[in-house]
């Protein structure tokens, strides 16, 4: 990767390169997307793209690590902030939900590092896993889990459940509502904050019953 910025119009510059490279990866796709496309729409030179990454492939992977970052700074940020491991459990889903609502891409990129940058694609998802595992054992320690939960396969299983979840009722219904997507010169209207109440209740009551000394036999 390129040395980072020295200067603050670099790191501004640097940013605004990132950002429009992951609307325009969400879009076209990987394959369809093109360093010109991605300079265009940032309103840089070609050369200037250079100066902070050396490849499309490059400047891909660190928009997968990008959101990565981000996504686990909303999470942990919701979930430090609570009394217990059910509360956090809840701000951390709820933070999730609202950022993949305000932020659509990061489904449509994860799918395209399946196949483009799968390395990047397992380190997304094992160091979302670490935090979510540090946590459960914390938890599990202050007797707030039961004890038989092993906390890696809880931390999966629940990251499975999120993201899932979120496909379903954040992104899906998006594109229901909005109709056509962005590639098709769509705009796909103003963002939601996280899925339905119904849903998020159903959801964490799984949740809350998976993770309660005794939860499953109540």
């Amino acid at each position: 990767m390129s040395a980072p910025p020295r200067t603050e119009r670099g790191t501004r510059t640097r940013r605004r390169i990132l950002d429009v490279a992951a609307t325009v990866f969400a879009e076209r796709g990987y394959h369809d997307a093109s360093i010109v496309k991605i300079t265009e729409a940032a309103q840089v030179a070609q050369g200037t793209f250079y100066l902070y990454y050396s490849s499309k492939q490059e400047v891909f992977e660190e928009v997968v690590r990008d959101l990565n970052s981000r996504v686990r700074q909303a999470m942990f940020a919701a979930s430090s902030a609570q009394p217990d491991r059910l509360a956090a459990e809840r701000a951390g889903f709820r933070a999730y939900f609202r950022f993949t609502a305000q932020h659509p891409e990061l489904y449509r990129i994860m799918r395209q590092a399946e196949s483009v940058a799968p390395h990047v694609l397992r380190e997304h998802y094992d160091r979302i896993a670490a935090g979510y595992v540090a946590g459960l054992r914390a938890a599990q320690a202050r007797g707030e889990l039961d004890e038989a939960v092993d906390p890696e396969i809880a931390a999966w299983a629940l990251m499975g459940i999120g993201e899932l979840v979120g496909l379903r009722w954040v992104l899906w219904e998006r594109q229901d509502r909005a109709g056509p997507s962005p590639a098709d010169g769509v705009p796909a209207g103003p963002p939601t904050d996280g899925v339905p109440a119904r849903v998020f209740e159903a959801t964490l009551r799984l949740v809350e019953r998976a993770l309660t000394p005794g939860g499953p036999h109540r």
